[in-house]
């Protein structure tokens, strides 16, 4: 693995370089997809709020939630803990981010659902992309040592090991990329201007007669299940330690984007919506 990359004098640590690799690819997707929503063009400018400020938000939120999970380390060396380039949880990064956002929305007079639909495929790809930054560094989040075949060590890492284990980032990356895909392709039944019509730019025969549009806030509801779905099932074979009924923290904070999930899906589902008559 290759924690750094040496550059004359400077030390790049490759988990930032993959983190800014991650923003840039969610930037591009997120511009992409508020434009085709018609929340805003590719021009406006709004797409680089949108993901600079969660970004950094999420960031701040990972942080933070990594220290309030472990405050043995964190009263045992308060600064190094705090400064540390490493230390970052899904789930506060999520919260954050998402905090950020739905500020972000609420300040432009975008609908919240609407605005939050556009950022999933986004979201999801980028967390998948910044997972390769976790693998390149070797800080630890591997899975628990296999035979499998491509079962991975990381002598060289932050954490490092000489043991072959899971590469668990890998698994994540690839899971990240086909939600992502999926959201993708989810959206373009809400090809519409947030009235429930499609745009007059779109032929009719685009859409399936007498199928319902799918309501705003379906494509968000499915990221949260899927990611709390994929982030609890590969959290059995990581080396994080077991807490609350033998769960781990993320496999906790999993659930509760499923549950969270679950139940935004079932309440827009309730509420009367058009369809598109033949």
């Amino acid at each position: 693995m290759i924690p750094f990359l040496h550059l004359w004098r400077f030390s790049v640590p490759t988990f930032g370089l993959m983190v800014a690799a991650a923003m840039l690819a969610g930037f591009y997707v997120l511009r992409a997809d508020l434009a085709r929503r018609g929340i805003a063009t590719a021009r406006s400018g709004l797409a680089e709020a949108f993901v600079a400020l969660p970004c950094l938000a999420g960031i701040v939120g990972a942080k933070v939630y990594h220290i309030l999970q472990t405050p043995r380390d964190l009263f045992a060396d308060p600064l190094g803990q705090i400064l540390s380039p490493y230390g970052f949880a899904w789930f506060g990064g999520l919260v954050a981010g998402a905090a950020a956002f739905v500020w972000l929305a609420r300040k432009n007079s975008i609908r919240l659902l609407g605005a939050l639909d556009a950022g999933s495929a986004a979201a999801a790809l980028g967390y998948g992309i910044g997972r390769i930054g976790c693998l390149l560094s070797g800080d630890g989040d591997y899975g628990v040592p296999t035979s499998l075949p491509w079962g991975m060590s990381f002598p060289n890492g932050i954490v490092p090991t000489t043991e072959r284990v899971h590469p668990t980032p890998i698994y994540e990356f690839l899971a990240a990329c086909l939600i992502a895909g999926w959201l993708w392709r989810l959206g373009r039944r809400q090809l519409h201007h947030g009235i429930g019509e499609p745009p007059s730019s779109v032929p009719p025969a685009s859409f399936a007669e007498g199928r319902p549009l799918l309501p705003q806030g379906s494509v968000f509801a499915f990221y949260l299940v899927l990611t709390g779905i994929a982030r609890f099932l590969v959290e059995f074979i990581r080396i994080n330690p077991r807490s609350l009924l033998g769960l781990t923290n993320a496999q906790v904070a999993s659930l509760a984007s499923l549950v969270v999930g679950v139940g935004l899906y079932w309440r827009i589902q309730n509420r009367p919506h058009r369809t598109l008559k033949p």
